[in-house]
């Protein structure tokens, strides 16, 4: 998809969103569970997903397609969710998101995982309906 229609702003790309994470987000190893990860993708597809839904809209996920983590999450961490929507159908949203940690400890940003997300508009009887109304 054509950048300047996922993201109309000029510039580098921005975060959806960003988070330090904590000790209670930790594993036994001491590194970040990656179902916490897991859950900030989500949430930051679903604010992407959000730009192409009309007010008052409501998105479900009903897909998360693959998650390879290539590199840990450390406590402390500054942890960027990037976005851009891959494609927009008549009753979903397809989201791609990049995860990027920047290391506490001053040694740079790494590559964390990528997924891409599916999303559904539905109704408040969680029945699919149109991304457009009337489509």
């Amino acid at each position: 998809m054509d950048a300047s229609l996922s993201h109309p702003s000029a510039g580098p790309l921005q975060p959806a969103i960003r988070v330090i994470l904590m000790p209670k987000d930790t594993n036994a190893l001491g590194t970040i569970f990656g179902g916490i990860i897991l859950s900030y993708i989500d949430q930051a597809g679903a604010v992407e997903g959000h730009r192409h839904v009309p007010l008052p809209g409501r998105l479900v996920t009903v897909a998360m397609r693959e998650a390879i983590f290539h590199s840990p999450v450390f406590v402390g961490d500054l942890v960027s969710f990037y976005t851009e929507t891959i494609r927009v159908g008549r009753t979903s949203v397809t989201v791609k998101v990049t995860v990027e940690a920047d290391r506490s400890t001053g040694t740079g940003r790494v590559k964390v995982t990528e997924a891409e997300v599916v999303y559904v508009r539905v109704d408040m009887n969680n029945h699919p309906i149109p991304i457009v109304p009337g489509a």
